[in-house]
């Protein structure tokens, strides 16, 4: 007579597998993460181009800290209020700050920062 022995219920996990399928899928990720480039943007084109109705209010920023208005040299505190006045007359107008590229990053954008309630841009030199 041939005698069968009952298995015992096991109470544990082997979780050997799950590490091999996850070092495996790390390793793949690894390599496959550096081939993405994310930070490329293809702009949409348009058909026709942008019609101002006033030339934008251009603000100077040179390399040493002078703000001027349009070629008329200001200290900052009187920005936000000769430009204040100038857009009275038109509202629509855009604001447009042209930075020497040594000026300091900090310096433009808290300029950018007090003249949020217009429209501000940057104006750039475009690449040859």
């Amino acid at each position: 007579m041939a005698r069968t022995r009952k298995r015992r219920m096991m109470n544990q996990i082997n979780v050997v597998p799950y590490i091999d399928v996850t070092l495996v899928l790390l390793v793949i990720f690894m390599v496959t993460a550096p081939m993405t480039n994310p930070g490329v943007v293809e702009l949409p084109q348009v058909g026709q181009t942008l019609k101002q109705t006033a030339a934008p209010l251009v603000i100077t920023v040179k390399a040493n800290d002078q703000v001027e208005i349009e070629g008329k040299a200001l200290e900052r505190d009187q920005l936000l209020f000769e430009v204040r006045t100038m857009l009275e007359k038109t509202p629509e107008r855009a604001i447009v700050i042209a930075a020497d590229k040594n000026v300091k990053y900090d310096q433009v954008v808290s300029l950018m920062d007090g003249l949020k309630q217009y429209k501000v841009g940057l104006l750039l030199k475009p690449a040859k």
